[in-house]
């Protein structure tokens, strides 16, 4: 497995941990977002970072992602 491939592995679980979500509503999450494709593509920006700013900025995209409401 890639680099990267371990990388969002390791942040889907830091991130099912933080917000306690089972395995089933992790993956219905980070596919209706597109957060798997997101995080891999991102390695090299997000892999030097904590674990904190992953998990805010996994919530900071799922906000950008969500329909504006009115």
């Amino acid at each position: 497995m890639s680099e990267q491939g371990k990388f969002t592995i390791y942040c889907a679980e830091q991130y099912k941990a933080a917000k306690h979500l089972t395995g089933k509503h992790l993956a219905d999450l980070f596919t209706q977002y597109g957060l798997w494709e997101y995080i891999y593509s991102c390695y090299g920006a997000l892999h030097t970072t904590g674990t904190n700013y992953i998990i805010e900025d996994i919530d900071a995209f799922i906000r950008e992602c969500e329909p504006r409401r009115a």
